[in-house]
């Protein structure tokens, strides 16, 4: 075998469900791509997107000596129907990315070892990626024919499905590119159509200021009352476009235990959790970063969504929280539940 279908053998054996290669110029269409999503303002208060912009729209910048980039896709396919807990208004519901292990540092660690893999290979220089750097892996990913970008804006892959972390490995190496895949969504509108939020303005478009998501992770502060009534008992990430999409048929199963977990619970032991218990919870989970104050008021918005009066006094206690957010969120909970 030659030195990429060794390469590609090395990565599945390294736990990776797909390996394809691009060159780092392959994506011309990303710079008009993110200037328009950025001057639309659908990056709401994600002011980092902003920053290497020039990085972030040409991977060719990013590292000029760089002639191919081997992009990775790992699955974290659940085990179970991510919409269910939907059902369960008494629960708080995780995104299911997020229910083990923090996959930043799972994937790196395969990464790091195919990189060291290539440098044993052959002499060249490796630098490694996963969503910690201004690399556009999407568009990276449809130009190797790892999948395509869904109307929901994520990778689908005829191969996985679409529960699936992306990672990159830029080379001074030339490898031979694959063919980039095309867009099979064909007339599909399941996932714009499940979103509770409309998020969605028109197919392959985000508006990540309404993505339930962005809201519950990124987003600082209050969140709008209208957008809070729609979280339902979502108080980390959101599934709902990703669960419908019918590629999941072909997903395959994560070849990494450490992804599947329990993070959610019950709003009333979740709601409970101070700085140091919610630390030692989430310790090692995604969940961790965004704290506890913007965590709990995620449960809040929850509780409050609830129509469960036995978690008005837990809300209650809240009312006065040295956090503002909290205290607002708590307010809003107790309002919500006084009027049953």
């Amino acid at each position: 075998m030659d030195l990429k279908q060794r390469l590609v053998r090395e990565a599945l054996d390294a736990g990776f469900v797909a390996c394809r290669i691009c060159k780092p110029d392959a994506v011309p269409e990303v710079p008009e791509r993110l200037g328009a999503f950025l001057a639309a303002g659908h990056h709401g208060q994600m002011g980092w997107m902003e920053e290497r912009v020039s990085w972030r729209g040409d991977p060719s910048v990013l590292w000029p000596e760089a002639r191919s980039v081997i992009m990775l896709a790992e699955s974290y396919a659940p085990e179970y129907d991510p919409l269910a807990v939907l059902e369960k208004p008494e629960l708080g519901a995780v995104s299911a990315y997020a229910q083990g292990r923090d996959y930043h540092d799972v994937v790196k660690k395969r990464l790091k070892r195919l990189a060291r893999w290539l440098i044993a290979q052959q002499e060249c220089q490796v630098k490694v990626f996963v969503d910690t750097a201004p690399v556009p892996e999407k568009a990276l990913a449809q130009a190797a024919g790892l999948g395509w970008q869904g109307k929901h804006t994520n990778v689908v892959s005829r191969e996985w499905g679409n529960w699936a972390f992306l990672g990159s490995v830029f080379t001074t190496l030339e490898l031979e590119p694959d063919e980039a895949e095309v867009d099979r969504c064909g007339s599909c509108t399941a996932c714009q159509e499940v979103c509770p939020t409309n998020a969605f303005p028109e197919p392959y478009r985000l508006d990540a200021r309404k993505c339930i998501s962005y809201l519950t992770i990124e987003h600082k502060g209050p969140v709008d009352e209208e957008l809070r009534r729609k979280l339902g008992n979502r108080i980390y990430g959101c599934d709902d476009c990703l669960a419908v999409c019918p590629w999941n048929k072909f997903a395959v199963a994560a070849s990494d235990i450490r992804y599947h977990g329990t993070a959610g619970g019950t709003l009333a032991e979740l709601v409970e959790l101070d700085d140091a218990a919610f630390r030692a919870r989430f310790s090692g989970s995604p969940v961790k970063r965004i704290g506890r104050d913007r965590f709990v008021r995620n449960v809040l918005y929850a509780i409050g969504n609830s129509s469960d009066v036995s978690l008005r006094a837990a809300a209650q206690g809240l009312c006065d929280d040295p956090d503002d957010t909290v205290k607002d969120a708590a307010r809003w909970a107790v309002a919500q539940l006084a009027h049953l």
